[in-house]
């Protein structure tokens, strides 16, 4: 039962106030090791691949069609993989592969370790507002993270991979899906998220320590990209199951 409690069995809708994802390039060799068998990563410039690190303030998480008042309100910061699957249809789909999830409510860790495979831990997250800068830090995480919030032009970062931000904003996430998979029974959880009025905005980030990543076996991930949405409803649809053949 608790199997199966795990795998989205309902429908679930959210509120995102604010996403902000930073995406880091890797050498795709270094990458593979950390992605089921039945993915592949999504490539670009047949070098690199890609891991974002997501920070979104949520409000109402709840199955989808309950009261506001049933949900809940939270931080997550999601550590997501890049990536590709071939269904049995033969469709390609782009979305993510979960490498870890962490959030401020011990609430969402309960429950979201009951039906998910997300792997959710509690930390400590404050969100801190100078006069044009949003930094976001967690101490136990080790986490640091500080964005310009002013207007104007924004240079991609230094050292990324992407000529411009038209290129760079195909990988900037959520992806349409995310993917789960079992070695044992071979078979891959399909999960379908829906948004609305999604405007990915650029924004420079002018200072960031993120621990997890030095965790990673990466020699040198470098900063590809930033985006920030805001006020997005969002839902994702009930799980669904097939079979992999390799």
């Amino acid at each position: 039962m608790l199997s199966f409690l795990k795998n989205h069995p309902f429908a679930v809708e959210a509120f995102f106030q604010r996403s902000l994802v930073l995406t880091f390039a890797a050498l795709k060799e270094e990458l593979q090791p950390l992605i089921p068998e039945c993915l592949a990563l999504d490539v670009f410039g047949d070098r690199w691949a890609f891991v974002a690190v997501a920070m979104v303030q949520t409000t109402g998480l709840r199955p989808k069609g309950f009261p506001k008042l049933c949900g809940n309100d939270f931080f997550l910061i999601g550590y997501r993989v890049f990536v590709r699957y071939t269904n049995r249809a033969g469709r390609r789909l782009r979305g993510l592969y979960i490498l870890k999830s962490e959030t401020d409510s011990r609430m969402m860790e309960f429950f979201g370790n009951i039906f998910t495979h997300y792997r959710y831990t509690t930390t400590d997250i404050r969100q801190i507002r100078h006069d044009h800068q949003l930094e976001v830090r967690s101490e136990r995480s080790d986490l640091c993270v500080v964005i310009e919030t002013g207007e104007g032009d924004v240079p991609l970062p230094d050292q990324s991979p992407f000529a411009d931000w038209k290129e760079a904003r195909k990988f900037a996430g959520p992806m349409p899906y995310t993917f789960t998979y079992n070695e044992e029974t071979k078979k891959v959880l399909i999960i379908e998220g829906v948004r609305e009025h999604w405007t990915p905005r650029p924004v420079q980030v002018t200072d960031y320590h993120i621990s997890f990543l030095q965790t990673l076996p990466l020699s040198s991930p470098v900063l590809a990209n930033a985006f920030v949405v805001e006020n997005i409803p969002y839902h994702w649809k009930k799980g669904r199951m097939e079979s992999w053949n390799a």
